[in-house]
């Protein structure tokens, strides 16, 4: 178990060097999804990773209407997917692979993504000596948290209100028998409602011997009774702790609505501020701004990173096949980070003359390079367009 899980999750240069040879090797059979939903179709290809990272990402920003997407599977090889020529022909194309491999790849109306991104605090003496003196004490129950300037207005304030409201105290738990109630009522509890069909869980035996065992677990209360808690990995070599598991009781709407479950991140950067924890890792998401999960992991200070482990190495190669209204659309609804020419994450929103480009979604966070702004006319010029008047008809 230990093993299987450093090999999904470990930072050792070697290891994520040796798992991401391994899987983008020419030799390796991959799965080769096309996604038809919305009037568009998507094609996935590559790192198994991806269809649950990046296909069903897309298919949910095209849902509506109770329509389901069609999609066909079939398998290609490692070598046809440098050559992009034998794919699926689909309105938007992405491969996932290495970072070389997709730096390879045609620059025609495309773009290099990271597979995931990673939110990060790094506690350091300046942070501390900003943060006050009052930690753990009257309203500031959170720690430190509170008073991090980093974190935005807003969640502070929401975060002070919740605490009134609802008395919230937060403990670390060492006893082995609370693991299974952690686990079944607070973690799975909440990614099935949640995620439904499209949880994506570690394993309860993994969980407690390699999470559990050599990490912190945190419960917290409201008026004395256990409403969510959490689970993290600690590496005491580098001392970071990085969130793994957390939840409300049974996943509750009522605790998701009272403000519980974000309660739980500003409980965990006040524990860490008080605790000698150099880094605390929020672990990630899909590289997209519009995904809810990227805004609000954003506002609590944090820093956008490449993530640690073997996803750090891989990228999303993004190719846009044919100008339509409905590709239009998705585009300058979904801005993402991109690499640009000196491998530097910025965010990339999309816009035309019809079409103004969605800075609602913000993207200042340190990380983030800068902002390009693309002309869809410019992007697409290579390719045939169908124009809005034909599309409706």
């Amino acid at each position: 178990m230990h093993a299987t899980y450093q090999w999904r999750n470990s930072g050792n240069p070697l290891l994520t060097f040796a798992r991401t040879t391994w899987d983008t090797r020419a030799a390796a059979v991959f799965p080769s999804v096309t996604s038809h939903l919305g009037g568009m179709s998507v094609s996935y290809a590559g790192l198994a990773e991806g269809i649950a990272y990046t296909l069903e990402f897309t298919e949910l920003r095209r849902e509506g209407d109770g329509e389901s997407a069609v999609r066909t599977t079939t398998t290609v090889r490692g070598a046809e997917l440098r050559d992009p020529s034998r794919l699926a022909e689909t309105d938007i194309a992405i491969v996932g692979t290495s970072a070389a491999g997709a730096r390879r790849l045609p620059r025609t109306a495309s773009l290099i993504v990271p597979m995931r991104v990673h939110f990060v605090i790094d506690f350091d003496r300046a942070d501390d000596s900003r943060a006050g003196d009052g930690a753990g004490s009257g309203e500031d129950r959170g720690g430190r948290a509170t008073s991090r300037p980093q974190i935005s207005k807003r969640e502070r304030a929401q975060f002070r209100s919740g605490l009134r409201r609802h008395a919230w105290t937060w403990a670390e738990e060492r006893a082995p028998e609370r693991f299974d109630a952690f686990y079944d009522r607070v973690y799975r509890a909440t990614m099935l409602k949640r995620h439904g069909a499209r949880e994506r869980t570690e394993s309860k035996e993994v969980s407690y011997e390699v999470l559990f065992r050599r990490g912190r677990m945190f419960f917290l209360a409201e008026d004395g009774e256990p409403v969510g808690g959490a689970l993290c990995h600690w590496d005491r070599r580098s001392g970071t702790l990085t969130l793994r598991l957390l939840g409300v009781l049974d996943g509750s709407q009522r605790h998701l609505d009272s403000g519980a479950f974000k309660a739980i991140y500003h409980f965990l950067i006040g524990w860490c501020a008080d605790n000698g924890v150099r880094r605390l890792d929020f672990q990630g998401t899909e590289p997209f701004l519009s995904k809810g999960t990227y805004q609000w992991k954003r506002r609590f200070g944090t820093s956008v990173i490449l993530p640690p482990n073997h996803f750090g190495k891989k990228r999303l190669w993004l190719q846009v096949r044919r100008d339509t209204p409905e590709v239009r659309d998705y585009l300058v609804a979904n801005p993402m980070l991109a690499e640009n020419d000196n491998g530097c994450l910025e965010a990339v929103y999309f816009h035309d003359a019809e079409r103004p480009a969605r800075l609602d979604y913000a993207a200042n966070s340190p990380g983030v390079a800068g902002i390009r702004h693309v002309d869809l006319d410019e992007f697409l010029a290579a390719l045939p367009r169908r124009s809005e008047r034909k599309a409706r008809t």
